[in-house]
């Protein structure tokens, strides 16, 4: 059982996967950068030819003109963080508490939700699921989905912000962190309530690309660390 886990936290670490994966690395980061910043550019691109300020799952909702552009911008984004994923399985936080499982997981966690919320859009204005009457099931998977990638990729910063191997990013990461959670939290609060939905908007989409680029910053870091399996 012991190895079983052993395998399961650190599965490059195995020497069947060990030297392909190395050899692997430096191309995942490549189409992970590639992939996060051309979603984060389609997604402002998207919103540019929206005359009124709208929250980013808006831009993907049944029926907008963005929502095609919407669905492949996310799909980049999800797929560019597997992939940084799959090149990070060598990266561990030192914080025993953060440590249960590698940032790889989290991150990876987080563009499966982001396919998700790709493919299960909300309806027409995504109303707000269990508070507004018009919301349906379709809101709630979308939205479900859409706050745990958040959160997982919160919590892959986190992991990141106490890697003892990239302290350079290491701050970088803890403030990241610390900017998408407040910023998300304040912009859904804001739609909740219905108040200064505007703002809310504006927060919602910078909270995004804090996100993103956070990815894009961490995968041109991991560039710069030697790979090692163990």
């Amino acid at each position: 059982m012991r190895r079983l886990l052993r395998i399961v936290r650190q599965p490059f670490a195995q020497p069947l996967l060990a030297g392909g994966w190395q050899r692997a690395v430096p191309f995942l980061l490549a189409v992970g950068t590639v992939c996060v910043l051309s979603g984060l550019t389609i997604i402002w691109a998207a919103r540019l030819t929206v005359p009124y300020p709208v929250y980013v799952s808006e831009l993907g909702a049944a029926g907008a003109p963005t929502a095609a552009p919407f669905a492949v911008a996310l799909l980049l984004i999800a797929a560019g963080g597997f992939s940084v994923a799959l090149a990070s399985g060598h990266v561990r936080s030192s914080h025993r508490l953060l440590d249960r499982w590698a940032p790889a997981a989290s991150l990876g966690f987080a563009a499966l939700c982001f396919v998700l919320a790709s493919q299960v859009t909300c309806t027409s204005y995504c109303p707000v699921p269990l508070v507004d009457p018009k919301s349906t099931l379709q809101d709630l998977v979308h939205t479900v989905s859409a706050v745990l990638g958040f959160g997982a990729a919160c919590f892959a910063m986190l992991q990141v912000a106490f890697a003892s191997r990239l302290p350079r990013v290491a701050r970088y990461s803890l403030v990241s962190c610390v900017a998408v959670a407040a910023i998300t939290i304040v912009g859904g609060l804001l739609a909740i309530v219905h108040v200064a939905t505007d703002l809310g908007a504006w927060l919602e989409l910078i909270g995004t690309t804090v996100a993103v680029a956070w990815i894009a910053v961490y995968s041109l870091a991991l560039t710069r660390v030697p790979v090692a399996a163990n």
